[in-house]
């Protein structure tokens, strides 16, 4: 069976590998979609069509922007357990990290390491100056997430079609926040 190239670089966390999404992923992330509570806040329940090109439009943006979502597996049993990282498409609200995790990954703490793993890497490789969090307002698990990166609430956008049907709260911080942060921790 052919494999195509990586597009990407893989990251390592303490706990988790992070590499660009291949066809190899889908399942996991057909799995995820399709889990209402999961998949409430990133886009609602998809049937795997419209996941295949979800997929295909994240391994697309490597190849054209050179940065897109990574896949997330936990590095002691090798599974697929999400998917995260910088995403701009045309017309977003600006250069967002975002996370969406299977519901089994909930609570580990995986969002917030693999997050802070790819914001340095935005940082450093992207030379982005400040990175955004796009959380629907009722989504309580992703404020906790963003305050714990240190992002907090700068105000509230809209997304581009077809995802323009509510407001959402953009989080986020600078560089330089991010950064004396970190010096500080």
């Amino acid at each position: 069976m052919y494999t195509p190239p990586t597009l990407g670089p893989t990251l390592e966390t303490p706990r988790l590998i992070l590499k660009p999404p291949t066809l190899q992923d889908l399942d996991g992330f057909v799995a995820m979609m399709a889990d209402e509570e999961t998949a409430r806040y990133i886009g609602g329940l998809q049937p795997r069509s419209n996941v295949w090109r979800a997929v295909c439009t994240m391994a697309g943006s490597w190849a054209l922007q050179g940065f897109s979502m990574f896949s997330m597996f936990e590095k002691s049993t090798g599974k697929w357990v999400g998917r995260l990282g910088p995403w701009m498409p045309a017309d977003w609200p600006g250069t967002e990290v975002g996370w969406g995790l299977s519901r089994d990954a909930w609570g580990k703490g995986y969002a917030t390491e693999g997050a802070a793993a790819t914001i340095d890497w935005a940082f450093e490789h992207l030379g982005w100056t400040e990175v955004i969090h796009s959380i629907s307002p009722p989504n309580e698990p992703s404020k906790q997430v963003a305050r714990r990166l240190g992002s907090r609430f700068l105000r509230m956008g809209m997304l581009p079609a077809p995802y323009n049907d509510h407001e959402v709260e953009i989080w986020g911080q600078s560089r330089e926040e991010w950064r004396t942060r970190k010096r500080q921790a």
